[in-house]
């Protein structure tokens, strides 16, 4: 090794970078925003693990884990673009380690492209808006650039007709049913959702009256909110978008969640409403059900609504567990 090698340093962000960024990234939509998520920075490298002390009943493989855990790993990348810093990103390092997700390392990027800055920016007002929703503004000229974004994932993007909206609804209605009389879902869905003044899970202030839910009909059937008529003068007219991956394989599933943050920063970019939707994927007779709405063969992982909101009030951001327990950073 020449005198050149041993005095050669990596570049990498520095620590008021760092924690700024991971702060942001960490606002990352998670399933019933449990952030089930582990950050370690060694000095050279960050390394994403999965927490799975964090999965649910639900989520017997990990499914929603993952894409968890893919969205928050392109929040992360795009938060660091926005800071002039690349991040070249090895997925699932360790076949050994099959909680090491990923692996990334850093170069200083001058110029990266346009509109990663606006993403990042985004990433501030984003939010999961379960009302009712207008059509969405802009939306012909939109989804080519959302699926632009999700390609280079390995993922599917289709905007679902407006004729199959009854049929979603109904496969909505029987996947709330045949969770009604299952105890174990019941219980961990009242256990994260409904409570204030938590770092996790979803507060009341996301959640909807039964009368609200009753015009959107395509959604998870949370524990209900006391009676309100929020949006009371409009039907939800969002439209439905579907992501699908070619296969259903730990990698799969976290390039899904990477699509998944694509497609919703962009859209809040755009000025749009949005709600990402699992329920429907959990059981098997509703992923035959969507992969049978669209042209090509593929495994439906996650649906959304997007919709234009008629009121710009934006609600209190949901809550984020503390920095120190989800990052841990060792300076060389």
């Amino acid at each position: 090794m020449t005198a050149r090698d041993t005095s050669f340093v990596t570049e990498v962000p520095d620590h008021p970078t760092m924690l700024a960024a991971m702060r942001l990234a960490c606002r990352a939509p998670s399933v019933h925003n449990t952030q089930p998520w582990r950050w370690v920075f060694d000095g050279a490298r960050l390394h994403l693990y999965s927490d799975t002390d964090r999965q649910l009943s639900m989520d017997p493989h990990g499914r929603q884990l993952m894409i968890s855990c893919g969205a928050v790993l392109h929040h992360v990348r795009t938060v660091f673009a926005a800071y002039n810093w690349h991040t070249d990103t090895v997925h699932l390092p360790d076949l050994g380690q099959p909680r090491h997700l990923a692996a990334i390392e850093f170069r200083p990027w001058p110029h990266p492209p346009a509109g990663v800055r606006a993403r990042a920016g985004a990433i501030h007002h984003r939010y999961t808006d379960r009302l009712p929703m207008l059509q969405p503004d802009g939306w012909d000229d939109l989804v080519p650039a959302l699926r632009g974004l999700v390609s280079p994932h390995d993922i599917e993007l289709d905007v679902l007709d407006e004729s199959v909206r009854s049929r979603l609804v109904t496969a909505s209605e029987q996947s709330t049913a045949l969770r009604r009389y299952d105890m174990l879902y019941q219980s961990e869905l009242h256990w994260w959702t409904g409570h204030a003044d938590m770092p996790e899970g979803i507060p009341p202030s996301s959640l909807v009256s039964d009368a609200e839910f009753a015009r959107v009909g395509v959604g998870r059937t949370f524990p209900s909110v006391p009676h309100s008529m929020r949006r009371d003068h409009i039907q939800d007219r969002a439209r439905i978008v579907l992501l699908s991956s070619n296969g259903d394989s730990p990698q799969q599933w976290v390039h899904t969640g990477e699509a998944l943050s694509a497609v919703l920063l962009e859209c809040a970019v755009a000025g749009l409403s949005t709600c990402a939707l699992t329920h429907i994927t959990e059981v098997s007779s509703g992923r035959k059900l969507l992969a049978n709405l669209v042209p090509r063969v593929g495994l439906p992982q996650v649906l959304m609504r997007v919709g234009t909101a008629p009121d710009a009030d934006e609600p209190t951001p949901t809550p984020r567990r503390p920095l120190v327990d989800v990052f841990t950073e060792h300076r060389r």
